[in-house]
């Protein structure tokens, strides 16, 4: 079995001492012209990885700010065709590795076998699917696999090691640990189980750690030390896009 874009990826990023960055934009956020702008700006920000949101009218893991966002971009009239067509207009532009984030039923409604191969011409490396059990994904999981893209495994709080080593098993990418139990959303601390769950994750899986939901600036991530590999961040990022009109200073916190 292959590596990986999106391990290899994180494994650079800390090759060269530094955790790798993800930040999570919904696709079509703010506008259909502006989102490609604020793309590019993450890319040329320093992204190693880009999470794009498919827009959905029913997120369960989505918090207040990102489901205010896609609901905008669904308003807007952004489609998951729409989306792959743009991304596949600009394959080969971005530096980072594409992942697109959603929800299984829009997928099923565009045709798995088809999302895989538009995803695939798109450039986009991997998925994730919140409300994807592991039990149910294996056929999913083998047409991604098949194009050479990972399904993501989400991960968090209340996932023992056993039902972990199960994800690892089948997992490829990295692996996304869900700070909390709730919603996504930016947050100023962190429940003091989440260094038990790092610490299942590190001892089962064999693949990078991503840690997400809650993360809004560089300063949270003292805590962690090497116990995660990469972060995640996204309602902070659209907030403050929301308030700039720009991804670029954001990103530049990070550097």
């Amino acid at each position: 079995m292959t590596t990986s874009k999106l391990t290899e990826r994180i494994r650079k990023a800390n090759a060269a001492g530094r955790k790798a960055l993800i930040p999570f934009i919904p696709g079509g956020f703010p506008d259909l012209e502006q989102f490609w702008t604020h793309l590019e700006a993450l890319d040329a920000g320093g992204a190693d990885i880009i999470e794009v949101g498919v827009p959905f009218s029913d997120p369960c893991a989505d918090g207040p700010v990102v489901e205010k966002a896609s609901i905008q971009a669904l308003e807007a009239g952004v489609s998951l065709k729409w989306l792959l067509n743009g991304l596949k207009a600009r394959a080969g532009r971005f530096q980072a590795e594409l992942v697109l984030m959603g929800y299984l039923n829009p997928f099923l409604q565009y045709g798995f076998e088809k999302l895989a191969e538009d995803a695939a011409a798109a450039g986009v490396s991997g998925f994730i699917i919140p409300d994807l059990p592991l039990d149910e994904d294996a056929p999913y999981r083998a047409v991604l696999q098949g194009k050479g893209m990972a399904l993501v495994p989400l991960v968090g709080l209340n996932t023992d090691l056993e039902r972990m080593k199960a994800y690892a098993a089948v997992a490829k990418g990295y692996v996304y640990v869900v700070s909390v139990l709730g919603t996504t959303g930016a947050r100023e601390s962190f429940p003091a189980e989440l260094a038990d769950a790092l610490a299942r994750a590190r001892e089962a899986f064999d693949l990078p750690i991503a840690l997400g939901f809650g993360i809004k600036e560089p300063a949270q991530l003292e805590v962690f030390g090497d116990s995660i590999d990469a972060v995640i961040f996204g309602s902070a990022l659209i907030t403050h896009i929301r308030e700039t009109g720009s991804a670029k200073a954001f990103m530049a916190r990070w550097a």
